[in-house]
């Protein structure tokens, strides 16, 4: 049996580094639109979160590349087309998006 070197990285999805990043940029967005819509928002950041405010597909798909740096990789199609009505919506597509992106980018090759 011929023995073999594989050097297998396991690396970890850095979850609560990207939904802080997420949720900095989602929020930032939010307060744009806000302003945009003239809606006023609640300083509260949980009760932001859950605020009905339409975010924009294309300006979402513009804030995930501040995760470039964090993964390592432009996450590529998590956005969900039509956007979203609220930062939560948006955390709860996104969220395990990335992290299947994560995976598979960072996928054990033998």
């Amino acid at each position: 049996m011929a023995d073999v070197d594989h050097k297998i990285e396991n690396k970890v999805f850095p979850v609560q580094t990207v939904s802080e990043a997420l949720l900095a940029e989602l929020a930032i967005l939010a307060e744009g639109e806000a302003t945009i819509q003239g809606i006023e928002l609640p300083k509260d950041p949980t009760a932001l979160r859950s605020v009905h405010i339409r975010l924009d597909s294309l300006t979402v798909v513009a804030i995930t590349c501040a995760l470039d740096d964090i993964l390592g990789f432009e996450p590529k199609d998590i956005v969900k087309a039509g956007g979203y009505d609220s930062i939560n919506a948006a955390m709860a597509h996104l969220m395990p998006r990335i992290e299947k992106a994560w995976a598979k980018q960072h996928a054990v090759k033998a």
